[in-house]
């Protein structure tokens, strides 16, 4: 009988043992970087002709791994493994299935250190932000793990004189995974043990710029036990592994986070219906967000600045629950935007593993590029109160980027409506609460959103009007815990899916109803 459900406490990096663990970790990890990793298949090790390299972010002359690039003939390989798989995998009871997560977990915990440590080189984050990753994937292996024991007995129906009748939950089939680089362990994790543990099988295809930490997350579930062809691992190009598993016809459902532009294409390749497929696909979309802090005349200053910088520019903005936009109103305006521009200015850019850290670098070449293009629009849709370009880091060539703010954006301009994904905020004035709750839902996004407010009535109305599928009041919006915030968005944020939540690990099962006349 597991104990109940717990969110994984944070590592206090203030304690010297654990300052201590984490330093000699990191050190381990730069002493192994540059290593080959291969392709899983059904448990054997693949390598390919092609291998692509996944470089450190922060010190862009580092190799962290050199991977196996699969092709359109390793995806199909991996998929009729995952089939064949699946007839056994699908039979073995779920608090067995649950078993198995319980024990990755332990894992984790045990190399905790290590992965976070593989998280910021590879990833480029910091300290703390490395170390709520990890804690998170934890969650969702405790957390999904008792859900399909909760979900694996039969569910109660109306009693009918005469009749015997059951209703219970199976699996779907094999399916694909196709997770982000932003929370490279945390969501990979979330995405792939939710259908796992519900008795599907899966070809996971991790995103490109974070291979090795999936690498090590199949470690992880090797070490598990996870019996060999239920996870196959495939790095690849999108437009090729990914095209081909989406719009193959034996994949049963598809998992995506990402941007919604590719959300947009997955769902349209996924719903077409292919010769030979015998269902209609499941689809789970999570595609980021235009995330809005509004603020009123009530509200703490203080304490509003503080959690727009934490959400704004927390792991350099590249969260889809980042705040993109904070809503002022008039009277609180101009002191809100000198406290956030004076509270962002001190913060500290660096390598992600320097403990001092609080802005490491984004992503990649492609990110930096993309970021620094609004960074530009900016300068003409708004007035540029601090940053606006690169960040140089002495003896790190890196992605580095200064975090930025632009004031007095009108609602409809680009930087205040297209997701950015970095360290790019913009301020909007509004002449009253009303207003700033119509700017904020004037998006096509709808994920998360925060209230200052002191006035009880006020947050009443936000609850009922600000339609994101995440709202927090006086609080960052950013920071989701597994099971206390089920996390998932309106609109084109995706099919709110609510990872972490009682209802996520239902849309990786099908409902079976069993009646016999006595």
């Amino acid at each position: 009988m597991l104990p109940d459900y717990r969110p994984e406490p944070l590592l206090d990096f203030s304690s010297p043992a654990q300052r201590e663990a984490q330093e000699k970790a990191i050190q381990a990890v730069f002493s192994r970087l540059g290593g080959d990793f291969p392709l899983i298949i059904g448990g054997e090790a693949v390598s390919t002709r092609e291998t692509f390299a996944s470089l450190n972010p922060g010190d862009t002359g580092q190799v962290v791994g050199r991977v196996s690039r699969a092709g359109q003939e390793e995806a199909e390989r991996a998929l009729r493994t995952a089939e064949a798989a699946f007839t056994s995998w699908s039979r073995v009871p779920g608090p067995d299935r649950a078993a198995v997560l319980v024990k990755a977990a332990a894992i984790m915990r045990r190399r905790r250190h290590e992965l976070n440590a593989w998280e910021m080189v590879e990833a480029g984050k910091t300290w703390a932000e490395a170390d709520a990753d990890v804690a998170e994937a934890i969650d969702f292996l405790e957390y999904y793990a008792r859900e399909m024991i909760r979900l694996s007995g039969p569910v109660p129906v109306t009693p009918l004189p005469g009749e015997k009748n059951e209703y219970f939950y199976i699996p779907l089939g094999p399916g694909a995974i196709l997770p982000p680089w932003n929370f490279p362990l945390a969501i990979l994790t979330g995405m792939t043990s939710a259908a796992v543990v519900s008795g599907n099988t899966v070809v996971l295809k991790p995103a490109s710029a974070t291979p090795v930490i999936g690498a090590k997350f199949m470690e992880i579930l090797q070490e598990a036990g996870l019996p060999e062809g239920v996870v196959n691992f495939v790095p690849g190009p999108g437009d090729v592994v990914g095209d081909y598993l989406v719009s193959h016809p034996r994949v049963r459902f598809v998992s995506f986070t990402g941007s919604m532009e590719v959300g947009l294409r997955i769902h349209e390749l996924a719903a077409r219906h292919q010769p030979g497929q015998k269902w209609l696909k499941r689809v789970v979309l999570e595609m980021g967000g235009k995330d809005a802090i509004i603020v009123d005349e009530t509200a703490d200053l203080e304490e509003a600045a503080s959690a727009i910088v934490t959400s704004a520019y927390g792991f350099q903005g590249q969260k889809c629950s980042a705040c993109s936009r904070v809503i002022a109103v008039d009277d609180v305006y101009d002191e809100l935007l000198d406290r956030v521009a004076e509270r962002a200015a001190a913060l500290r850019i660096g390598v992600p593993w320097d403990p001092a850290t609080q802005v490491g670098p984004v992503s990649d070449a492609a990110a930096e590029r993309k970021i620094l293009g609004y960074m530009d629009l900016g300068r003409q849709e708004g007035r540029l109160v601090l940053g606006g370009g690169k960040a140089q880091v002495p003896g790190h060539p890196g992605y580095y980027l200064q975090p930025t703010i632009f004031a007095d954006v009108d609602p409809k301009a680009r930087i205040a409506q297209e997701e950015i994904f970095g360290p790019v905020l913009a301020f909007l004035r509004a002449p009253d609460f009303t207003a700033a709750l119509q700017m904020a839902n004037d998006t096509v996004y709808g994920l998360t959103g925060s209230v200052f407010s002191r006035r009880r009535d006020r947050l009443i109305q936000a609850a009922q009007e600000f339609h994101v599928g995440n709202l927090y009041f006086n609080r960052k919006c950013t920071g989701a815990v597994v099971g206390v915030h089920p996390f998932g968005g309106f609109n084109l944020s995706g099919t709110d899916s609510k990872t972490g939540s009682p209802d996520h690990l239902l849309l990786f099962l099908q409902g079976k109803a069993v009646s016999e006349k006595l």
